[in-house]
């Protein structure tokens, strides 16, 4: 028996991608495993939006080839993203010799060929610049699936990105957007509910732009209304939104259709409209607040998440003050702060006013402390409330479930609720989680 390891890095696409490379695998007579030693092919699926990942990449794949001398059969491989960009693979190519196979993101489904002609002795490289196949068709969407929870599910609904925003590579290496069509999503979520699943994630880059590229007349509002028809399941979450997409009739769907969660992630990036500007985003600083009244108008119980960046190009203090206030100003349940990172062959790599790394992480620490003291506010406010729970998991400490919007709830209970949807109430507050109580 064969054994792999598989180490994936990045976004919910590629965890996504990494559960349909784990069901080829296992279709093909592998065994997963959790140590390096035991495999007899490790496969790392890559992120490139930031530079730690990349550098996470170069430093494990380096520590393997002590691994490969050892065992000359052992394949070692890399796919994903980092392998989409020309001189990344250039780069790849010459400072990891002992790399038998590297393929990208739109050919997941020639792995087992790929697999086979590595096993052979042949290095291995096929990176496609686009995935091939007709409107509304995708590769995956015969492939295996080896889902990684019995109870929360991932379902692609477009793939890539045609915003272009100057500090994202993700464009270059996912290719333009692509929408599945509406009865390939409802046929996958059928399936997934005769399985016993009880709430799906809609994947996409956009999801907003959903429907665009496809000949028949559909939107994601739409998709939602009805997907949110199919009976046997609980809940529908979707991420990620861009801003510039959302409108009157997403903000109906989140308000009247019962399995879609009270949550959005809807990223902002930054508070400062100059800084917006030079990031492509398409919307200003008052732009993004009008959306959050009309969302909290129609949906006042919602939780808001978000993503931020400090230290683009030519922010300046004002600039960095601007993300500051309208943090406060929208109050966010949470957020994913990240510090600007140049990526080569993006616009923003080449702007002048690079802003010093010193500079940036005495920024993000103090974004990071404002955010957590804002997320601690947001969780205590919760306390005595009344929630619906769906119980995901028992461990040591009891039960653990999931509220609608998204927060994580431990409680006591017996491994037998899980899976079940309870009602709760709130105890106790963290910044991260809260305590419950089955009602």
């Amino acid at each position: 028996m064969k054994h792999f390891y598989l180490k994936t890095m990045g976004c919910q696409m590629n965890d996504h991608d990494s559960e349909v490379i784990t069901g080829i695998l296992l279709s093909l007579g592998y065994q997963p495993t959790e140590s390096v030693e035991k495999a007899d092919f490790i496969l790392y699926n890559t992120c490139c939006v930031r530079e730690n990942p990349e550098r996470k990449v170069y430093g494990h794949i380096s520590a393997f080839r002590r691994l490969k001398e050892q065992h000359p059969e052992l394949v070692i491989g890399i796919c994903g993203c980092m392998p989409q960009q020309p001189q990344e693979l250039e780069t790849m190519l010459k400072r990891l010799p002992h790399v038998d196979l590297i393929f990208g993101t739109h050919n997941i489904h020639r792995l087992p060929e790929l697999l086979n002609r590595a096993t052979s002795g042949e290095r291995v490289v096929e990176i496609w610049d686009e995935a091939q196949y007709g409107e509304g068709q995708d590769f995956r969407d015969q492939l295996p699936v080896q889902r990684t929870s019995k109870l929360k599910a991932f379902v692609n609904i477009i793939y890539g990105c045609t915003n272009f925003c100057t500090y994202c590579i993700v464009p270059y290496v996912r290719g333009r957007e692509h929408s599945r069509t509406p009865d390939s999503i409802r046929g996958d979520i059928l399936d997934l509910v005769a399985e016993g699943y009880k709430e799906v994630t809609l994947l996409g880059q956009n999801v907003n732009a959903y429907g665009k590229d496809l000949s028949e007349k559909t939107s994601f509002s739409s998709l939602l209304e009805d997907l949110n028809t199919i009976p046997g399941f609980a809940r529908i979450r979707f991420t990620t939104s861009h801003p510039r997409d959302v409108g009157a009739d997403l903000i109906g769907a989140l308000a009247s259709l019962e399995k879609v969660c009270e949550h959005l992630h809807l990223p902002v990036q930054a508070g400062s409209s100059r800084i917006l500007k030079r990031m492509n985003r398409g919307y200003t600083r008052d732009d993004y607040l009008r959306l959050v009244d009309q969302v909290r108008q129609a949906v006042p119980e919602i939780s808001l998440t978000t993503d931020l960046i400090v230290g683009f190009p030519g922010e300046t203090d004002q600039d960095f003050q601007d993300t500051l206030s309208l943090v406060r100003e929208v109050g966010f349940d949470s957020a994913f702060t990240f510090i600007y990172s140049p990526r080569e062959g993006t616009p923003a790599a080449r702007l002048p006013d690079q802003i010093p790394e010193d500079l940036k992480k005495e920024r993000i620490y103090e974004l990071i402390e404002l955010q957590n003291a804002i997320s601690d506010a947001q969780m205590q406010k919760l306390v005595g409330s009344t929630q619906e729970l769906l119980v995901e998991g028992h461990g040591k400490s009891g039960l653990v479930g999931r509220t609608r919007t998204n927060r994580q709830v431990y409680l006591e209970g017996t491994e037998d609720l899980v899976g079940s949807l309870v009602s709760a109430e709130i105890t106790q507050a963290s910044t991260w989680s809260l305590q419950g109580r089955i009602l």
